[in-house]
């Protein structure tokens, strides 16, 4: 069994970060070893919530597991609270990843053309030099604007996304995904490039008009648990795509209306089982 070790804050209730990574992953069949790096009441999108950082914790946390001789065949981190947490994850994977080793960075920090309140531009720098390390980066297209200077579109062809790809692997990543990506019409999805190849890919499917907290973990999570099973990238973002959007679908009919995430728990078994189909 393949195991990952996820780094991204607990919010406690709200259905994102490890809250979805964990449960996720399991269900794939992928064993998930989580790294918290703080934890909050709930996700920010609620008022008055606490938080406890826990960036004092990675260093005894992580010594702990390298006398016990572990390794992981990924390394996959989600938001990430600070600078210093940034540069105290740079020293994990290089602690912990060999050649054989899978990282897998989304750095999430901003949408809709802004970064999140509590980002300036110098930490989306400082994600950028994450990113330049990875093997697979995830970012939306907010994110890789900030991260590489490029000027933010809402109308855009596939020319700017092409060269937005490009802007992103010349950071240093191996492949860029580029996520929330529209190249028709009512249609919605990733397109990604692999930068020893020159190939590019692309999924599309039909766009749900709805929004929630916590579907890019979602997408990232079976990204990176597809790729573990052995599936290729465009199927990794299809699985992913297709299993994030039928989420949103059946949530947006729950009688309860729950805002603040998705029934992903719900869809789960199917999931599972599209999995399989392409992993037998």
């Amino acid at each position: 069994m393949k195991r990952i070790l996820t780094i991204q804050d607990v919010s406690c209730l709200g259905k994102c970060s490890l809250t979805v990574a964990l449960p996720l992953l399991s269900a794939m069949g992928v064993e998930t070893v989580i790294l918290p790096t703080a934890v909050l009441s709930t996700h920010t999108m609620f008022e008055g919530f606490t938080v406890k950082d826990l960036s004092d914790q990675l260093e005894p946390i992580t010594a702990h597991w390298k006398k016990q001789g572990f390794r992981f065949d990924a390394i996959y981190t989600g938001y990430l609270g600070t600078e210093e947490e940034i540069e105290a994850v740079k020293g994990i994977i290089k602690d912990f990843a060999d050649e054989n080793t899978l990282v897998f960075i989304d750095p999430a920090m901003g949408d809709n053309g802004k970064l999140y309140p509590a980002f300036d531009l110098a930490y989306a720098k400082r994600n950028a030099t994450l990113c330049g390390i990875a093997d697979v980066i995830v970012p939306n297209i907010t994110e890789a604007c900030f991260m590489t200077d490029a000027e933010y579109k809402e109308q855009y062809d596939e020319a700017y996304v092409r060269d937005l790809l490009n802007k992103l692997v010349s950071l240093g990543s191996k492949t860029a995904i580029l996520t929330g990506v529209s190249l028709s019409e009512g249609k919605t999805g990733a397109m990604g490039l692999d930068s020893e190849t020159g190939e590019y890919f692309v999924y599309q499917n039909d766009r749900i008009p709805a929004a929630y907290h916590g579907t890019g973990d979602i997408f990232s999570s079976v990204v990176v648990g597809a790729l573990m099973r052995g599936l290729s990238r465009v199927d990794a973002i299809k699985i992913a795509a297709d299993y994030t959007a039928d989420t949103i679908a059946l949530t947006m009919n729950n009688p309860d209306k729950p805002w603040y995430g998705v029934d992903f728990e719900a869809t789960i078994p199917e999931l599972v089982e599209e999995l399989y189909k392409k992993i037998k």
